[in-house]
């Protein structure tokens, strides 16, 4: 009788994968770092941000990633280290990690954030950041093994930027609040206008404290007076005044920003490129919509995921050189395969812009060329970086 040997072979993300039985047995443990102060209360219980935002994200790609992990003998499982401020975080984290490299998932204001970039980097770990939108770390504060799988702002108001270019809204009254954060997306703004050619006819800041809810019809189109402008842009990351804005404004303007037409790394409203199996699979888990630190947590551990299956590794440096590679790319249901920068870490992906109940348009913009690839023109380029990536 004739024997015939038969070659077992698993096809994972497009690649033909060696036989089950000779794949090397991995553990792969992803620690999730968050500082649970850093969520900005809401007196409306209804609004609350969600107590499991990011890590929300993150369990389910952990068992995205079981799901076809187990054919290679791969093992993914999440852990947590949290804490009040960056003095107990850095504790908890210290004694967690015992001087040996990690794969670390954060959701930190970029003060914590680097001085656990700082601790963590130090013993050859990998971070993602899939909560902080802080332009600084891609720009200036950047570190070799420090990743971001949220948007930038400047990813986000390039995104509205190249939007109202297209429909030739050019001329931009912006209204910002008084927190560093809010500044923060009004310097953002400040910067596409320039990139893009727009005009800022005039700028505001919002300071008053009046109880919007029984006022707004009464203030804010007074507060709005001024200099013809094509579309009022809101930077209200503190969620103070911005939903008082649209339809109240003096000229019959639409608005966008923080509030009204707004960028956002991920929105319910995605539906195409098989997005709504994921939006489905998310809302039976967790009983809510995926929001963008969610999105963002989800892409950090798949990226993850992508990089342990191609290298058949789980050294973090190893998978940093991966990831920061051009040989990486992650289907992620927004219609593109997404990688990494590598003059700042930032993942490359198009933008929604998204209005409460639907999608209105996805950036980059047709007409908006880039010799690389169109991603490239949100957020910050390679001649705008002044980051050191290597690690």
């Amino acid at each position: 009788m004739q024997h015939v040997r038969v070659l077992t072979a698993l096809v994972v993300g497009g690649v033909l994968m060696p036989a089950v039985a000779n794949a090397k047995a991995l553990n792969i443990d992803v620690i999730y770092v968050q500082q649970s102060s850093n969520q900005a209360a809401q007196p409306l219980l209804l609004k609350k941000t969600p107590d499991n935002l990011t890590i929300a994200g993150a369990e389910l790609a952990i068992k995205d990633s079981n799901t076809t992990g187990r054919f290679l003998k791969h093992q993914y499982s999440l852990s947590g280290v949290t804490g009040d401020n960056s003095e107990e975080i850095v504790a908890a984290l210290k004694q967690r990690l015992n001087g040996q490299p990690a794969i670390l998932l954060t959701d930190l204001p970029t003060t914590t954030l680097k001085v656990v970039a700082d601790l963590a980097l130090a013993n050859g770990s990998v971070i993602i950041n899939a909560g902080e939108a802080d332009n600084n770390l891609r720009v200036s504060q950047c570190r070799g093994g420090l990743l971001h799988t949220l948007a930038s702002r400047a990813m986000l108001t390039d995104a509205m930027a190249q939007f109202f270019m297209a429909r030739r809204w050019r001329e931009w009254f912006v209204i910002s609040g008084g927190s560093d954060t809010d500044k923060a997306y009004a310097e953002s703004i400040n910067r596409s206008a320039k990139r893009f050619g727009a005009k800022i006819t005039e700028q505001k800041t919002w300071s008053f404290d009046t109880d919007l809810r029984r006022s707004a019809q009464r203030e804010v189109p007074l507060f709005t007076q001024g200099e013809d402008y094509d579309v009022v842009l809101v930077a209200d990351e503190s969620d103070l005044f911005g939903n008082y804005i649209p339809n109240n404004t003096w000229l019959p303007r639409p608005v966008s920003g923080t509030h009204g037409l707004t960028p956002t790394t991920w929105h319910w409203a995605l539906e195409q490129w098989g997005a709504t199996q994921l939006q489905n699979r998310f809302y039976e888990q967790f009983g809510r919509e995926m929001l963008d630190k969610d999105y963002a947590g989800w892409l950090a551990v798949r990226s993850i995921s992508e990089a342990v299956t191609r290298t058949q590794s789980n050294d973090p440096k190893a998978l940093y050189s991966y990831l920061m590679s051009n040989d990486f790319e992650l289907a992620a249901f927004k219609g593109r395969k997404l990688s990494f920068r590598p003059w700042n870490g930032q993942l490359r992906q198009p933008i929604p812009l998204v209005h409460p109940k639907g999608l209105t348009s996805l950036s980059p913009q047709e007409g908006y060329l880039h010799p690389s690839t169109d991603l490239d023109t949100l957020g910050f380029d390679k001649p705008e970086s002044r980051c050191d990536m290597a690690y």
